[in-house]
């Protein structure tokens, strides 16, 4: 014997969090791993958290990236090789080493971006108006999405360091 389950079918129109979630997972997985890259994810995000922080030490930046003190000191180094970032003395505590964003760093993200963006905007150009229309509706829920991240991974952050509107 079957057990009935109840069960609330979703409708086109009102697709569940899931499928949403699985919708903007696979077009972002699919345009990241498409784009030619020149160092690993875990570095980018970890220029992108010292943009949006400022200058932090290793052992901030390995908890906030997810990964062990020594490989983000290896990360570091090798960002510091190609200059994109650079080290610089705690005004605080002189034994303390910050990991700073160089300006050549800030460049390279801004190149990086703009090349994500293009790439979505050449497959947006493609859409009908009407969804256009529909993901313009969605900025400011994509905008708070990201902020709502961005606390998960760093709980250091205030929310008072963001702008409204989720504008960065």
């Amino acid at each position: 014997m079957r057990s009935q389950r109840s069960v609330t079918p979703s409708t086109p129109s009102t697709p569940s969090p899931a499928a949403i979630a699985q919708a903007l997972y696979g077009l972002v997985a699919t345009l990241v791993s498409r784009e030619p890259r020149d160092m690993s994810l875990t570095a980018l995000s970890t220029l992108s958290t010292l943009e949006r922080t400022g200058s932090r030490r290793v052992t901030d930046l390995a908890a906030v990236e997810g990964v062990t003190q020594p490989s983000m000191t290896v990360l570091v180094s090798g960002l510091e090789r190609s200059g994109l970032v650079e080290r610089r003395a705690d005004s605080r505590d002189k034994r303390v080493a910050l990991v700073a964003l160089t300006v050549v760093g800030s460049e390279y993200l801004r190149t990086r971006r703009r090349a994500g963006a293009d790439a979505f905007g050449r497959l947006i150009e493609k859409l009908p108006p009407c969804e256009v229309d529909t993901l313009s509706a969605a900025i400011a829920a994509l905008a708070h999405l990201h902020d709502l991240d961005e606390e998960r991974r760093d709980p250091t952050r205030s929310k008072a360091t963001r702008s409204p509107g989720g504008q960065r």
